[in-house]
């Protein structure tokens, strides 16, 4: 949900739309620059919160971040932005911040994630620091972009100092797209089983239910309304009846329009298919 207009107004469309729980950003995501927020700001949000009942909200990281890049200049930069997003959440009292791990820009991945994972020490650790989480998204491997497996994201796991203090986030377009078969029972199990065996799901604290424009192992990373991409319904029937998952957060990041219709309905449509 947005927060233009002010942070609180992503509540107010959240109830707009029907929403039990919401991901927001907390700055502008393809801008560096970023306006403090007002006390008033943060009183008005925790309040609507309470008010609306929406919880968890949690946050996602700006796309400018990139914590993989062998560019000194940019590098620095964005582990400074990373903490300030943490110190975000905190101020608003939001519980993750989702973020995607890197790209490793020509330089390998072996190395990229070496980076990724010394960023993210000197943002973990040596000191108790934020409340907010750093949850690790899975992405879909377009490009140069890593964390596009399990292996990969244990790997980042194990190389962060104060890694165990790190979650993952599961999207179903980039896990699709990155190769893992959710659509059919047996794929399904499969992957899963593979998460709990790398990494383990008691770290798994987000889903972003989408929808994909491209098919199985294509790296596209193009997100689709529920239903009307290759992943079909069955994958989301599947985790939205999954006891495993009960209680989880899950939220969408398809396509939306000003009025946001098509939230609305695909809202509907994984209402649906509950139960």
């Amino acid at each position: 949900m947005s927060i233009s207009g002010g942070v609180d107004k992503a509540i107010d469309r959240g109830q707009e739309v029907g929403c039990e729980t919401i991901q927001i950003f907390t700055r502008t995501p393809r801008q560096w620059k970023m306006r403090e927020f007002s006390q008033e700001e943060v009183e008005d949000f925790k309040r609507k919160r309470e008010e609306a009942g929406i919880n968890p909200i949690f946050a996602h990281d700006t796309y400018l971040i990139n914590l993989g890049s062998p560019d000194e200049e940019l590098w620095k930069r964005s582990i400074a932005v990373l903490k300030d997003e943490l110190a975000r959440c905190d101020a608003l009292g939001l519980p993750f911040l989702v973020v995607h791990p890197g790209s490793h820009v020509s330089q390998g991945e072996e190395a990229g994630l070496a980076r990724i994972a010394e960023a993210l020490s000197l943002v973990l650790g040596k000191k108790p620091g934020y409340r907010a989480q750093i949850l690790l998204e899975i992405t879909a491997g377009q490009g140069d972009t890593l964390g596009y497996s399990f292996q990969q994201l244990a790997r980042l796991i194990e190389l962060t100092e104060s890694g165990e203090r790190l979650g993952i986030c599961f999207d179903t377009c980039h896990a699709f797209v990155a190769g893992y078969e959710i659509r059919t029972p047996e794929g399904y199990d499969t992957t899963f089983h593979e998460l709990n065996e790398l990494i383990g799901l008691e770290k798994l604290k987000v889903f972003h239910l989408n929808d994909a424009k491209g098919d199985l192992g294509s790296r596209l990373d193009r997100h689709q309304h529920i239903g009307k991409g290759y992943l079909g319904l069955e994958p989301f029937r599947m985790l939205l009846n999954d006891e495993r998952f009960r209680g989880l957060p899950m939220v969408l990041e398809t396509p939306k329009g000003p009025k946001m219709e098509e939230d609305m309905e695909n809202l509907r449509v994984l209402r649906s298919l509950r139960g």
